[in-house]
């Protein structure tokens, strides 16, 4: 925490220190953008999402299946000998194993797409800001949540929302 707070004391430091640097040679134009706001109002993150949840649907129901066979396995357990409960046992243990696993690599395999899809998207994002600034003759153009205050003449935020949306 105390890092993070040293971080931005030093570069509010270095941006005042950047605009007093460039204000003798030009008029410094600063804005800063909100990218969550961004992100949630960005077409194409939306259908990331929708497409991330339809393919977490379609695994629901093998997860569902799976854990339907370990249900009347257990159910079935209760009528067997002494002997028949283990092998039922041993092989209600490998399905849960089963189950499991399908968990594990079910949650690594969605985390991993959304965060491909996301570094896709901030890339994206990312050239539209620096196109933006240097049409717009901006020095410097920041993410919200490196500033401590922002007069909302100089949040650019809804102009690269909408830039993005149009170009959809």
């Amino acid at each position: 925490m105390r890092m993070a707070k040293l971080f931005i004391a030093f570069f509010v430091v270095l941006i005042f220190t950047l605009s007093h640097a460039v204000a003798s040679a030009e008029e410094v134009k600063i804005g800063y953008i909100n990218l969550g706001k961004t992100l949630d109002e960005y077409e194409r993150t939306k259908e990331s999402e929708k497409s991330l949840e339809k393919k977490l649907d379609k695994k629901e129901k093998e997860r569902k299946k799976l854990v339907n066979e370990i249900k009347k396995l257990k159910d079935e357990i209760v009528l067997l000998s002494k002997k028949g409960k283990k092998e039922k046992e041993d092989i209600i243990d490998e399905k849960i194993k089963n189950l499991q696993d399908f968990d594990k690599e079910l949650r690594s395999e969605l985390q991993q797409e959304r965060d491909e899809a996301l570094r896709d998207i901030l890339r994206e994002i990312n050239k539209i800001i620096r196109d933006y600034g240097e049409k717009h003759g901006y020095t410097a153009i920041l993410n919200d949540r490196v500033i401590v205050y922002g007069n909302e003449a100089i949040d650019i935020t809804q102009d690269i929302i909408d830039i993005l949306n149009k170009r959809r």
